[in-house]
């Protein structure tokens, strides 16, 4: 008789956590079905076969397991009742999930667990990406078959055919690439085939050029008359802009509590890392326009985000990015011509105006600090698209030399 069970494997994987299996026995041979989860072990409960309270999806991967045991035990009394010799090989190819072993399986789940971890902007952006992919491939297409030429044909496809961007076209080799890490990451294709790395794939974004706004324009846009609304979006952009470039997320949650003694308190929301900032004059007086909507000092100083369930990340992220759009089409349709701006005029643009406010006056130890960057590195490439003083004086050096004045003397 052919016994199926779920078991946590022995495997320990670099995460720490074990792979959940569907183990097929018959005559004391196994055979094993690797499932899309892994667990620690002391969320497992081995007698019962369940996963515990302890993990906080442990109603939904309890009727999952569930459903793929009755769909196992069919199989297997299938098999059992139309055949006189059964093998756990036989059963397991009755009922193996192929389907999410391929790739567009694996880009599904890959999806799922952005949209679980509340990574709205990441799960928006790729999921076009994926299904363009699928509708150049038209079908579904296991791991190994993926291979440079088709990646390259598929790059020509999105800039050709899709008529988007290189940097676009990057990006959809770039969701590719990270689903090809979630499947690795989950057991399901081994690294060897992937066709990114050395020699191989690589994945390398063209330069874009990065310009803020100047003393004059940043001036203007602080002086002009505007109404209630443009008036508004303008205070974002510069509380932005007073607090070095600070993101339009972070802006949006920060709460009257975050400013003690003439300081701002905050974690980026970025990267979670942690600092206080003076608060300027300019935004002091920014402040002064919303404290009469104040209720307590732990509510929100701008009204973006009140009302929203701010425990939940993807509603949280999916409404700053309706939001933002909001605010950019206002800054740019209505704010910039106004302030006589002719640039491109959004919340990302005071991030850029700060650095080349900056240029070459602030140390770069300095700024990373402001930009609140992990890495020195990441400080030194951004802040080089600011910062043209040497290069400017050499082509100055090259282009006003003058002949050398020709001797008259006798050779």
């Amino acid at each position: 008789m052919v016994t199926v069970a779920i078991v946590l494997r022995a495997e320990k994987k670099k995460d720490g956590k074990y792979p959940l299996a569907i183990r097929i026995t018959k005559d004391r041979k196994s055979s094993f079905i690797y499932l899309d989860y892994r667990l620690k072990k002391e969320d497992w409960d081995a007698d019962k076969q369940r996963v515990k309270k302890t993990h906080p999806n442990s109603v939904r991967l309890n009727n999952f397991l569930l459903k793929k045991l009755a769909e196992a035990n069919e199989h297997a009394l299938e098999i059992e009742a139309n055949r006189n010799t059964v093998s756990p090989q036989s059963v397991r190819q009755k009922i193996k999930p192929t389907a999410s072993a391929t790739f567009f399986g694996q880009s599904d789940l890959y999806l799922q667990r952005l949209k679980e971890a509340g990574k709205y902007n990441e799960y928006t952006a790729n999921k076009p990406r994926i299904k363009h992919f699928k509708e150049f491939i038209k079908n579904d297409i296991a791991f190994p078959d993926i291979s440079i030429p088709l990646l390259e044909r598929f790059k020509s496809y999105v800039i050709t055919q899709l008529k988007l961007s290189e940097r676009s076209a990057v990006n959809h080799l770039s969701v590719i690439r990270s689903v090809f890490s979630f499947a690795v990451k989950e057991g399901v294709v081994d690294k060897k085939h992937s066709p990114f790395g050395k020699g191989k794939v690589k994945i390398k974004f063209p330069e874009s050029s990065k310009i803020g706004l100047n003393e004059e324009e940043i001036e203007r846009l602080e002086t002009i008359e505007l109404n209630d609304r443009e008036n508004h979006v303008r205070n974002l952009w510069l509380f932005s802009y007073y607090f070095a470039g600070m993101r339009i997320s972070d802006v949006l949650r920060l709460r009257w509590s975050d400013f003690q003694n003439d300081r701002l308190y905050y974690g980026m929301g970025k990267n979670q890392k942690a600092d206080s900032l003076k608060v300027p004059d300019k935004a002091l007086a920014i402040l002064k326009q919303y404290e009469v909507f104040k209720e307590n000092k732990g509510d929100l100083v701008f009204p973006e985000l009140k009302g929203v369930d701010l425990s939940d990340q993807f509603i949280t992220k999916r409404t700053i990015a309706f939001k933002t759009s909001a605010i950019d089409k206002c800054l740019n349709l209505n704010v910039a011509p106004k302030a006589e701006i002719t640039k491109k005029l959004t919340m990302h643009i005071s991030r850029h105006s700060f650095a080349q406010m900056a240029g070459d006056t602030i140390s770069i130890q300095l700024l990373q600090k402001l930009y609140r960057h992990e890495s020195i590195l990441t400080t030194m490439g951004y802040q080089s698209n600011f910062t043209h003083e040497q290069t400017d004086d050499a082509l100055d050096k090259v282009l006003s030399k003058k002949p050398k004045e020709k001797s008259n003397e006798p050779k």
